[in-house]
């Protein structure tokens, strides 16, 4: 898949990591059936590998589908084999070098500009900014992006739909929404609640240009 492409179209990535691995997967399908297509789900979670074999032939073969917490050249073998087209590191590591090998687009964990410059030389197709709060939060990307204007980055962690909207403004390429986005959803909590929730993060990272073009007035 075009990682890139589909970070700068869509704009946010979907973090699942479930305690209840049916929940995770009904996450996941709720998540796309409201038109959010990029979808991470971590191998921190509940069968991870379980479940993207299940949403892999749930979504079918086009879907984007990606895999995190990636850290071994193992854990980017293991996913690649139940069916992610994507990986998702929160480091400089193994996974990265791996993945690549792999013919896998990465999203490599990064925090400091040594970090960047590493993960570049391993080939990393953009930049997880993580813990992204913890960091500094949009000021601090701000400033990374001095000394590297043209990186695509993502920041995640603690990124709610206000700061999503913020982020995107200091010039992020993406955001990755984890537990504001999730809530309880993959532990078996409410799927309502979440595609309500997954509709407001799509309106926070709309392109104006799209509010436009889905205006009831456009095109009159």
């Amino acid at each position: 898949m075009e990682l890139l492409t589909a970070l700068r179209t869509h704009r946010i990535v979907a973090i699942v990591r479930g305690a209840d691995a049916d929940a995770a997967l009904r996450t996941v399908i709720a998540l796309a059936e409201e038109g959010l297509p990029l979808i991470e789900v971590s191998l921190s979670g509940q069968d991870a590998l379980g479940v993207i074999r299940r949403a892999r032939a749930a979504l079918g073969p086009d879907a984007p589908l990606g895999a995190g917490t990636v850290l071994t050249a193992q854990d980017a073998q293991a996913v690649r084999d139940a069916g992610a087209d994507f990986v998702v590191t929160p480091a400089v590591c193994e996974g990265v070098t791996e993945a690549k090998r792999l013919g896998l687009p990465v999203l490599a964990g990064v925090m400091t500009p040594s970090d960047v410059v590493a993960a570049q030389r391993l080939g990393a197709d953009a930049y997880k900014l993580f813990p992204a709060a913890q960091a500094g939060g949009p000021g601090y990307l701000k400033a990374l992006r001095g000394p590297f204007p043209g990186l695509p980055f993502v920041p995640v962690g603690g990124v709610d739909a206000e700061a999503a909207r913020d982020y995107l403004a200091r010039g992020a390429t993406a955001v990755g929404v984890g537990s504001p986005l999730i809530g309880d959803a993959a532990d078996g909590g409410s799927t309502d609640a979440l595609r309500e929730r997954t509709r407001a993060f799509l309106d926070a990272v709309r392109l104006p240009s799209d509010a436009v073009r889905t205006s009831p007035d456009a095109g009159r």
